[in-house]
């Protein structure tokens, strides 16, 4: 428990220093990239101030697997400079057995992030998104046209000139049928389709259905199963697209099947969706990975570490970012966009432990 006390000791200093020197350096960045904006809008500057206040939890959570990577990094290369290490070694102390604190500190910070990315980071930076809107008023009307809407998997098919969110109409609306092998069954139009908030349906006005039989398109009444599947929420029609990013992880399930469900592209979504889950893990990694990178100099034990944390950051985020648009275009699987800087980088961990000094 001493070894442990003594760690620790050394290391949370540096961590909490690391986690606010770098939570400062992305909010300046944030602020230097939008300042003038915000001058050209004459934004107050408490608002501004508030604004940056609630991007502090998205740096927070940007800057700890950073501060963490630097920490250990810069711990155990102290020690070693120090020849603490080494006396440990003599004593028949391990360095897995040395730094297992450190590994299971990081397993539960990597849940702890997780939580707090969930319910803390997605509602403040929600905030800060709308608030930055409103001040450098850059708000969005949820009016559309040209609409298409995919629906009851793609066997509904909404087409309409406009739609109009207060009133919740659709107007110039066609809407195909199609049979289970997806060919025509019948086409219906109608001038102006009102949505019914207590059936939970639209409603047509002036609507005509042509049914096709026989290669022919025949002019008949409009029928009552074809009105009872017109069910899509007024919702779908909005001009909005959520962002996976800003949501909770029940949220963005929610709209990931909303989009499989009418037949859009979900592949970007769906690796952001696994990116939630996948994040956190690098809590984990990089404390393995900074056990492994331990000990490589004893001269400038802050500059080596510094440099260490940036390069594993910058090529972990450059990889991420790069399966991620892999996803985004269907090269590879969304799991694998999310995941497989993980899963490498793991790998290259166990490696580096493998061959450091122990």
């Amino acid at each position: 428990m001493k070894l442990v006390k003594y760690l620790f000791k050394r290391f949370i200093p540096i961590f909490f220093g690391a986690l606010g020197f770098f939570s400062l350096v992305l909010v300046l960045v944030d602020l230097l990239m939008n300042l003038w904006k915000y001058i050209q809008n004459e934004a107050p500057a408490l608002q501004v101030a508030y604004l940056m206040a609630l991007y502090v939890p998205k740096t927070l959570w940007y800057a700890v697997p950073l501060g963490i990577l630097f920490a250990v990094s810069y711990t155990l290369s102290d020690l070693y400079a120090n020849n603490e290490l080494t006396a440990l070694f003599a004593s028949g102390v391990s360095l897995l057995r040395f730094t297992m604190p450190l590994l299971i500190f990081s397993v539960l910070m990597s849940f702890a992030l997780f939580f707090f990315e969930d319910n803390v980071v997605v509602p403040t930076f929600a905030k800060k998104t709308q608030l930055q809107n409103t001040l450098l008023q850059e708000s969005k009307s949820l009016n559309n046209d040209s609409v298409v809407v995919l629906s009851n998997s793609g066997f509904l098919v909404y087409k309409a000139q406009v739609y109009d969110d207060s009133q919740k109409r659709l107007y110039d609306l066609y809407l195909v049928f199609r049979n289970t092998d997806k060919s025509l069954q019948a086409v219906i139009h109608s001038d102006i389709a009102l949505w019914n908030s207590k059936e939970k349906r639209w409603n047509l006005q002036n609507a005509m259905q042509y049914t096709y039989r026989d290669n022919t398109l025949f002019l008949e009444d409009v029928q009552d199963d074809f009105l009872s599947l017109l069910t899509e929420p007024p919702e779908t029609f909005r001009n909005n697209s959520v962002s996976v990013e800003e949501v909770n992880t029940n949220d963005a399930k929610i709209y990931i099947e909303h989009l499989k469900r009418v037949g859009l592209p979900y592949n970007e979504e769906l690796s952001v969706y696994y990116k939630k889950f996948a994040f956190p893990c690098i809590v984990f990694i990089v404390v393995f990975l900074s056990i492994g990178l331990s000990g490589k100099s004893r001269k400038n034990v802050l500059l080596i570490s510094l440099s260490l944390s940036v390069c594993s950051a910058v090529l972990f985020y450059v990889m991420q970012m790069m399966t991620m648009l892999l996803a985004k275009f269907g090269y590879i699987s969304p799991f694998m966009g999310a995941w497989f800087p993980v899963f490498f980088f793991i790998i290259i961990s166990i490696v580096l432990l493998r061959y450091a000094r122990t």
